[in-house]
């Protein structure tokens, strides 16, 4: 009996990269290629209309094309991302394409938006715009029916460079033609490039091999995603729209979580069924959740980002959900809601709602301010906060002295900041200055959180043992308008009395 152990030699000169397809039994004859590239009915002629998205991006274009005159943008969507093995993660373009584009869902993996720059009276503006990506290929062709990537049978059946033009206003091109679009006149002395950062290593790379000796390109390149990130800080009127949908469609999941209330008692992880209620919402709304769904009942609410959802919901708790559905559009809500598992606030978790809820309120009243700026509506939150704390004795001073610089005492129970930027991310404008963001005046058009909350572990031994165990956040989607602030999520109860009425009426 042989005791040889060496690999034979097919399958040593097979390489790594090859071998996902060795589960395949693809047909390769002439005879099969020939058969199935005919026998289909003609496609249809017909273009599609133009997006609602492509007037306001291309405004958007004309705005970040004027901070780089004479330079080339390079703007990539982002690559398919494995999740294990051959298996994608489904997929999301990157959100500075999304924005210049108008394109969502998961349009166009690899695709690269590119803002060449214009001559003087070459054309309207600063730059001319032109996307490249790759189209459907023929039914002739070996991607028609074996690239599980791109190929029609695979994934269904893609864009044609034509029909692209006429949903997006953009000039189209095919990925192939990009390495020489890129290089056109680049290099040292000629036209800069700059590149969004991480958003396609692939795309990076041909960006570095055009610049060709270019210096300072790794702040160049960070520079465009900063103004690519203030240019959302304010949105216009198809956003606000998008936002409006996105939050309506999640008042909707916040409901259906309410009426599996009973469901997800009965189930050893019930926190799992009020995450999958409202999962199956935001799919059949809209493109899915804009974030990873937090349903923390009891003491899980007390960890800030707990997405594990897979403990108890038990009567008697509290359960905080702090969730959003992201529309077609990728633009999405956070709203969050905390919620007596029963229906009705016991007096302690009814105690620590309203001062949550008064916090809020302040922080409501502060941003409809003239002249308010982001960092104050955070301030107007905590002077309740503290004050309240005070009152309660757990803390070890007064709320003058938690709310000095020296103090924060307060901030114990709650260790998020108030309000963050929304938008086509859920963290909105992330790459925007400071003095952009935190420091800036509230201008009509901006839309961000109010989220405060009190968190006090089951563990914390500095409060009284009654509220040990009970963590409450309440978080609406604010617009500011020329009048103050609209509070977007108005529509999902916030004052207690509100919402055990509201849940009376699912249940």
């Amino acid at each position: 009996m042989s005791t040889d152990t060496t690999p034979d030699a097919a399958t040593t000169t097979q390489p790594l990269t090859e071998r996902g397809d060795n589960r395949s039994q693809r047909p390769s004859s002439d005879a099969f290629r020939a058969f199935i590239a005919g026998g289909w009915g003609p496609r249809t002629g017909a273009l599609p209309a133009r997006r609602p998205s492509a007037e306001p991006a291309a405004r958007r274009r004309a705005a970040i094309g004027a901070l780089f005159p004479g330079e080339r943008l390079v703007v990539p969507a982002g690559p398919l991302v494995v999740r294990s093995n051959d298996t994608d993660y489904r997929y999301r373009p990157h959100s500075a394409f999304a924005h210049l584009t108008g394109l969502g869902t998961d349009e166009e993996p690899d695709a690269v938006l590119v803002l060449h720059p214009l001559a003087e009276g070459d054309g309207d503006g600063t730059h001319e715009a032109v996307l490249y990506f790759r189209p459907r290929a023929g039914r002739d062709t070996e991607e028609f029916y074996a690239d599980a990537r791109y190929g029609e049978l695979w994934v269904g059946e893609r864009p044609s460079l034509e029909e692209v033009e006429a949903a997006t206003g953009l000039r189209c091109a095919h990925i192939d033609a990009l390495p020489d679009a890129l290089a056109k006149d680049a290099g040292r002395g000629g036209v800069q490039l700059r590149v969004v950062p991480q958003a396609d290593a692939a795309v990076e790379a041909l960006v570095a091999t055009a610049r060709r000796g270019q210096e300072e390109t790794e702040q160049a390149d960070a520079a465009l995603a900063e103004a690519l990130s203030e240019l959302r800080l304010v949105k216009d009127a198809y956003e606000v729209d998008q936002m409006r949908r996105a939050v309506a469609a999640t008042a909707e999941g916040f409901a259906e979580m309410v009426r599996s209330l009973p469901r997800a008692v009965e189930h050893h992880r019930g926190e799992r069924v009020l995450e999958g209620a409202f999962g199956a919402r935001a799919r059949e709304e809209g493109n899915g959740t804009g974030y990873d769904t937090i349903a923390a009942a009891g003491n899980h609410a007390n960890t800030l980002h707990w997405i594990g959802n897979d403990g108890p919901v038990r009567p008697g708790d509290l359960v905080l959900i702090d969730a959003g559905v992201e529309v077609d559009s990728l633009y999405t809500a956070d709203i969050t809601r905390t919620l007596p598992v029963d229906g009705v606030f016991t007096q302690a978790q009814r105690k620590v709602y309203q001062a949550v809820l008064d916090a809020a309120d302040a922080a409501f009243a502060r941003a409809g301010t003239k002249g308010a700026r982001f960092k104050d509506v955070h301030a107007a939150a905590m002077e309740v906060l503290a004050d309240r704390l005070a009152q309660w004795g757990v803390l070890p001073g007064s709320a003058e002295e938690s709310l000095a610089p020296e103090g924060q005492f307060h901030r114990r129970w709650m260790v998020h900041g108030t309000s963050h930027h929304l938008g086509i991310d859920v963290h909105d404008c992330a790459q925007a200055r400071r003095e952009m963001y935190l420091e800036a005046e509230l201008v009509p058009g901006m839309v961000f959180t109010i989220e405060p909350g009190l968190y006090f572990r089951a563990d914390d031994l500095t409060v009284p043992e009654e509220l040990r165990g009970i963590g409450v956040r309440i978080e609406d989607d604010v617009l500011v308008t020329a009048d103050g602030v609209e509070n977007l999520s108005a529509a999902l109860p916030r004052d207690p009395d509100d919402v055990e009425t509201w849940m009376a009426g699912l249940r």
